[in-house]
């Protein structure tokens, strides 16, 4: 029920919710008409938390409804017909028997692999590094929430959320979002190794891409079989039959991660709670799933499907975003500096 009273995702004017980076120098968030920043701090929202966890869930929902996984949503009942992320929380409970009288201490997981045990996910958790462990209250529960924002930003889903779509290129983006859903995005499974997938893997796992020249040998100098043993796609190191592992559905159950190497392949972060893209035989993130297959403007963070577009330094913007970041002149034709990826006129550079 408490779900239910908050809904949109749109940052309010004068939260006064201070900026992470400034520590305190940027009072509150001022949204940019059009530029994903605050306009008095420069930085971007993700630095402001500005996001719920209602928001975030629902962001999730929208993401893996219409897709193969949208069994990890619920309709949220008497809301907009949306769909909600059906995200799984893990509180653990240990007894404190230090003092005279027992206590016990809660500990939340914001997150946690779904459909296992509290010990197979306990043993998950405990290899993943622990400033990234989503404990409530902590740093790497606020990391979860950064990630979750960097990667899978809403305006990489929603056409109602950009301002930068030309009259025509909403339809573009709603196939472009159609297309990645039934290509590319996918959820990790967390399994013991050989248990992926419910044990149906591709291939037995003596045949899994392991090179027979660096079998194991035995003390007699006889090559041992090469059953049972598992290593990870990332770093190859081997993998212990009995600790879990992530395994990637549009990979094949013949490949698994150590927890702590299921990156993207673009930006080397962790993917948020589990949640890749497909491409090139390799793990994204959605952000540079998305950067990897169209341009993405530096003005105001959006895909741009229209051709013509300005480009510089590998950098691209929107024909109408190409302007400089303090004083908002536009640029096309003009001298301008290019400085942490952000345009400035000549005037606007000198008086910094």
């Amino acid at each position: 029920p408490a779900l239910l009273q908050m809904s949109g995702s749109q940052p309010q004017v004068g939260r006064g919710v201070p900026c992470l980076r400034c520590r305190g120098l940027c009072t509150g968030f001022e949204p940019h008409s059009w530029r994903k920043i605050c306009k008095s701090c420069k930085c971007s929202q993700e630095e402001h938390s500005l996001s719920s966890e209602l928001d975030d869930d629902r962001k999730i929902g929208r993401l893996l409804s219409g897709s193969k996984y949208a069994t990890l949503t619920a309709r949220l009942k008497g809301g907009d017909g949306a769909r909600i992320y059906k995200r799984n929380r893990m509180i653990v409970t240990n007894p404190n028997i230090s003092g005279k009288d027992p206590t016990f201490d809660t500990i939340t997981y914001e997150w946690a692999p779904p459909g296992l045990t509290q010990k197979l996910a306990m043993q998950y958790m405990e290899l993943v590094p622990k400033e990234l462990q989503p404990v409530a209250g902590t740093d790497g529960a606020f990391h979860r929430r950064r990630r979750l924002a960097r990667q899978l930003p809403l305006h990489d889903q929603d056409p109602a959320q950009c301002r930068g779509l030309a009259e025509g290129e909403q339809q573009l983006m709603q196939e472009f979002v159609k297309r990645y859903k039934a290509e590319a995005l996918g959820v990790g499974e967390v399994a013991l190794p050989g248990q992926g997938g419910g044990g149906k893997e591709e291939e037995k796992p003596q045949e899994k891409s392991i090179d027979p020249s660096r079998a194991p040998e035995s003390p007699n100098g006889a090559l041992e079989s090469t059953a049972g043993h598992y290593r990870c796609e990332a770093c190859q190191q081997p993998v212990p039959g009995d600790c879990p592992v992530v395994y990637a559905e549009r990979a094949g159950y013949s490949r698994l991660w150590h927890p702590a190497c299921f990156v993207c392949c673009r930006c080397s972060e962790p993917l948020v709670d589990l949640i890749y893209f497909w491409k090139s035989g390799a793990a994204w993130c959605g952000r540079h799933y998305c950067e990897s297959l169209r341009p993405r403007c530096a003005g105001c963070d959006e895909i741009i499907f229209s051709e013509d577009y300005q480009q510089v330094e590998g950098l691209a913007w929107h024909n109408k975003h190409f302007a400089c970041l303090e004083c908002e002149t536009l640029l096309t034709g003009k001298p301008f500096a290019l400085a942490n990826a952000s345009l400035l006129c000549t005037t606007c550079s000198q008086s910094r």
